[in-house]
């Protein structure tokens, strides 16, 4: 009998244990959750055109008039949204960081150009900057980042004038942009040392005009007047490499501030990763980010 009673009070002490663990647990994470309130919020989901591609998601800052980060989603010109492409992490760790956020769909190639789809990305920049006020963000601390062909996207609008210009912009609309893993910064040379790995993509993209290849290209148009600096960021891939450190040096040469920075990954792996993880604070890319927004809005 007292053999019996001491299993059943060591039963009743496991239980009792193992419910205050499951109380505590849960304490845990209802506080990890309050402490990260920016996870929890949705975006609000706003129209700049009349296309059903023409809208965008936007995280209001918890501070009136703090910067704003807009993304621009990659995916080949012709692909990829802006709810599933921009990376888990983006959001909820910029608003963290004190910024809002956004993240914008523009129409895709073959429905359009991308010429239109480089319009589409700067109109979207002048439907926020005319709302700045009443979004609750600071319309001249904004910064541009893009991944793949929204980071070719990102770094045309920042480059090629005629964008803003068209959208009632200029070049102080924006205080950097950051591009990240992309290539055809220069378009000839793409095509021309990319091997026949998507090559139909740029063909469907840049078609085989020379001429117009060169003028969708960020590096040939990296004389100022630009977007004031570029943090260009890139994994192991040795067309991105090339690429990114070819604009960046470009860029330096015409008097614009640009910094080049590499990191471990490679193939598509690599490429899909600086996306994916950027904005998690394990991932090596995320604190050089975080360092450089707040340089430069800084300013």
């Amino acid at each position: 009998m007292k053999t019996s009673l001491t299993l059943f009070a060591l039963m009743f002490m496991l239980a009792s244990a193992e419910a205050q663990s499951l109380v505590e647990r849960l304490r845990d994470r209802i506080a990890e959750r309050r402490s990260q309130p920016a996870a929890a919020v949705k975006p609000v989901e706003l129209s700049y055109g009349s296309d059903s591609l023409q809208k965008l998601d936007y995280w209001r800052p918890t501070a009136a008039g703090s910067p704003l980060v807009v993304f621009v989603h990659g995916g080949g010109w012709k692909r990829g949204d802006k709810r599933n492409a921009t990376g888990e992490h983006k959001p909820a760790h910029y608003l963290a960081q004190g910024y809002g956020f956004a993240s914008i769909n523009y129409r895709l190639v073959p429905a359009v150009k991308v010429e239109q789809q480089a319009q589409d990305v700067a109109n979207a920049l002048a439907h926020l900057i005319r709302q700045a006020e009443s979004l609750g963000f600071d319309a001249t601390r904004v910064v541009l980042m893009g991944h793949s062909a929204g980071a070719h996207l990102s770094a045309l609008v920042g480059t090629d004038m005629q964008y803003l210009k068209k959208a009632e912009l200029g070049p102080k609309s924006l205080r950097g942009i950051i591009p990240l893993d992309g290539a055809c910064y220069d378009v000839p040379r793409q095509i021309a040392e990319g091997g026949d790995f998507m090559q139909d993509t740029y063909s469907d993209a840049f078609g085989s005009e020379k001429e117009r290849q060169i003028a969708l290209s960020p590096t040939h148009h990296a004389a100022a007047p630009n977007a004031p600096a570029f943090l260009i960021l890139h994994v192991q891939r040795e067309d991105g490499t090339a690429q990114s450190k070819a604009l960046g040096e470009a860029l330096q040469k015409a008097g614009t501030s640009a910094e080049v920075r590499g990191f471990e990954g490679r193939g598509l792996q690599g490429h899909a990763e600086i996306n994916r993880r950027l904005g998690d604070p394990t991932y090596p890319a995320t604190p050089v980010v975080d360092e450089w927004l707040k340089k430069v809005f800084a300013k």
